[in-house]
């Protein structure tokens, strides 16, 4: 049985918020993991692996059975956040009777400290009937891209993958979320002079405005399929006919499948320019796929709603347009849970808040989940 105390867990969240550990910031990282390390080594019967994550820095895999390949119950959260260094000492962590402030507050140390307060009160014997993984990644912000192969090498093992993300600001519980895609687009033509020969140059940007009439062609709000060329550059001055241009593309969607149908579209620009004599580079540098429940994420989610109802919590549920590492569980069809941790708003910015009275609901509902699926 759990006895909780605020005061008591406020001081332990502290100092996981007073420190800078934006992802790429090794050392904030670093920080914030060995802290959870060492509350997982202070607890009986778990084992902690350190996962090289690349220029990412450290992350976390964290057993009670390491050396059972099935997983029954995976949990997942990240420990970077999106600010830059400084941030930590213009605002550390403060509260008042409702609300709880600072960076990274709500997302999401508030989610990762909810994991440890659920495990540490589970009975040992219930504990010892399943297995049960964490996984604590340093950079899920940007996409998760040094992480990934490693957490879906663990999830494909997996039963069951909740994400403790924070509840949206209603206490909604996220059940979908959009898939996102990023493209670099170089475009290399030939300069001439703008005024003698320019028959003789083939314009970079002439180009670029044929592939931004074309992406923007391809949304489809409809289906939620939208595609947003965000920024461009090119030229060096107004006459001479542009030898390079360069764009960055971001494509949201829902659908999985209309987004491969995105990305063969793109590939056949590539490979046949709107010009002859330039040639185009593509490069995704970010891809999350969508997440969609399925018949077991619907089932899931009945048995949380119902587990809720007993502990008097209202469960709402959303659609969300950004991502998470929960699609990276979905897709491999794994019945995947969003936004378990306690409730929070204003998330990527000055205001973000961690709202008091949900964290020890929160935590017992989570709780309540893992005594299910274990049992």
């Amino acid at each position: 049985m759990m006895k909780f105390n605020l005061a008591e867990y406020l001081e332990e969240l502290r100092p996981l918020i007073n420190v800078d550990c934006g992802t790429y910031t090794l050392e904030g990282i670093e920080c914030v993991a060995s802290q959870f390390e060492q509350k997982f080594q202070a607890m009986t019967g778990w084992y902690v692996k350190r996962v090289d994550c690349a220029k990412a820095g450290v992350g976390l895999e964290i057993r009670n059975k390491p050396d059972t390949e099935q997983i029954d119950i995976m949990l997942v959260g990240h420990l970077d956040t999106v600010f830059a260094k400084g941030t930590a000492a213009q605002r550390p962590m403060s509260y008042d009777n409702e609300k709880a402030y600072g960076p990274g507050v709500a997302d999401m140390k508030s989610g990762l400290l909810n994991i440890v307060y659920a495990l540490r009160h589970l009975e040992p014997d219930l504990i010892d009937k399943c297995s049960i993984c964490v996984c604590m990644n340093p950079d899920e912000e940007v996409g998760s891209a040094d992480s990934v192969a490693w957490l879906q090498s663990v999830a494909k093992h997996a039963k069951h993958a909740l994400v403790v993300e924070a509840a949206r600001a209603d206490g909604g519980l996220v059940k979908a979320r959009k898939g996102r895609a990023c493209y670099q687009l170089n475009f290399h033509g030939v300069a001439a002079h703008a005024g003698n020969e320019p028959q003789n140059g083939r314009s970079a940007i002439t180009e670029l405005a044929h592939w931004i009439v074309a992406i923007n062609g391809m949304t489809n709000f409809d289906s939620g399929t939208t595609l947003n060329v965000g920024v461009v550059s090119g030229g060096t001055n107004s006459n001479t006919v542009a030898e390079y241009a360069d764009a960055a593309v971001e494509v949201r969607f829902w659908s999985n499948e209309e987004y491969q149908q995105v990305d063969a579209a793109l590939k056949r620009m590539q490979a046949n320019p709107f010009i002859d004599g330039v040639s185009v580079a593509l490069e995704r540098e970010v891809y999350k796929p969508a997440m969609m429940p399925s018949e077991r994420t619907e089932s899931l989610m009945k048995l949380v709603e119902t587990l809720a109802q007993e502990l008097e919590i209202d469960i709402k549920w959303h659609s969300a347009g950004g991502g998470s590492d929960a699609n990276h569980m979905a897709i491999l069809g794994i019945p995947t849970i969003d936004g378990l941790g306690a409730i929070g708003g204003h998330f990527h910015s000055d205001k973000e808040y961690l709202l008091l009275e949900s964290i020890e609901p929160r935590i017992r509902l989570l709780m309540r989940i893992l005594q299910q699926l274990a049992a």
